[in-house]
């Protein structure tokens, strides 16, 4: 059969050429948005607002949302308050296990995928840094963390100041040191344990690094920059909330459940000093004043780490903000 001077098998494999480009997802187009930037900043809020007006779903983006049973300071939207936008990766990984930035971005690869098999978008939300720069540019293929090396290498950082790890960097692997801020210790302390564990430069083994999935070219990354009296004020007062919540209780069940107290979970702040003080190691009163400090001190690390990494938009307010809501709307808008 001809058709316009093309005969039917001819055809029919142009006819499927054309209609496979325009009913297949076009990935090269379509965004995938990073809602960044400090803890108590409103990104939950304002990734939901966008999420409801863009048909998008929330992916998220936060190191201690993704674990089971640790809730009271973590900051888990509750369900009843998502509004009927989906969540993803969080809430899902047992307390006792140590789940890294290659597993979580892994994992969002998968996610990222399904959502937009499903025409939706992707709204990647948290103040992890360190995960979303382990889906921009992959970690090479590594040992599993060795639990006892790491926390070993916290207590110096903690004793001692970040500096004091690159300090030891650089006279093992000059190399690394070199490319990295005395300050970025979560990626210097990486580079030592490397080194411990394999005998082997962290510098020496990069080369190794695979190649980005395509979706980490779509990312763009919005991060939000509140006025820093109003955001420390913030946190001093959700911290109080958080242990007149029972944040205590919660520990004191995880312990005797026989969640390790160094587990990577029970580590982050705010569950640090509890364990601190359940131990005897410090009071009650101590252990709230500490983990706000600690709290002010991570917001501070977040918004450091988010100016230095590359092509990132700043808004400056809160994200429950109706002004910074629109903002960030009619930047997605033009993505689109």
């Amino acid at each position: 059969m001809w058709i316009r001077g093309l005969s039917f098998p001819l055809f029919s494999l142009q006819l499927g050429i054309i209609l496979a480009h325009v009913t297949s997802p076009l990935h090269s187009e379509k965004p995938i948005i990073a809602i960044v930037g400090p803890t108590a900043s409103g990104k939950s809020e304002l990734a939901i607002r966008m999420a409801l007006r863009f048909r998008g779903e929330i992916i998220n983006c936060d190191s201690v949302q993704v674990y089971r049973e640790i809730e009271i300071a973590t900051a888990k939207v509750p369900f009843e308050e998502r509004c009927g936008v989906a969540h993803h990766l969080i809430d899902f990984v047992p307390p006792e296990v140590n789940y890294t930035a290659g597993d979580w971005a892994r994992a969002c690869v998968e996610k990222i995928e399904e959502i937009e098999g499903r025409g939706h978008l992707a709204f990647l939300v948290g103040g992890t840094g360190f995960y979303l720069r382990a889906l921009r540019h992959p970690f090479f293929p590594s040992q599993p963390t060795n639990e006892n090396l790491r926390r070993r290498l916290t207590e110096i950082r903690e004793r001692h100041g970040a500096e004091h790890l690159h300090k030891m960097l650089r006279k093992l692997d000059p190399a690394s040191a070199s490319k990295l801020y005395p300050r970025d210790w979560p990626r210097v302390q990486r580079a030592l344990e490397v080194l411990f564990q394999t005998g082997r430069a962290f510098s020496e083994q990069q080369p190794a690094r695979p190649a980005p999935h395509e979706s980490a070219a779509r990312i763009h990354v919005l991060a939000l920059n509140p006025p820093r009296a109003e955001l420390y004020k913030g946190i001093n007062a959700r911290t109080e909330t958080h242990f007149n919540a029972g944040l205590v209780d919660e520990v004191r069940t995880l312990l005797e459940r026989g969640v390790p107290a160094e587990s990577s979970a029970l580590g982050s702040h705010g569950y640090r000093r509890v364990v601190e003080s359940l131990r005897g190691q410090r009071t009650l009163a101590s252990a709230i004043e500490q983990t706000k400090l600690d709290v002010r001190h991570y917001a501070k690390r977040q918004i450091t780490w988010f100016r230095r990494e590359p092509g990132v938009v700043w808004f400056d307010g809160f994200g429950t903000e109706a002004r910074v809501q629109q903002q960030v709307a009619e930047y997605i808008e033009r993505q689109k």
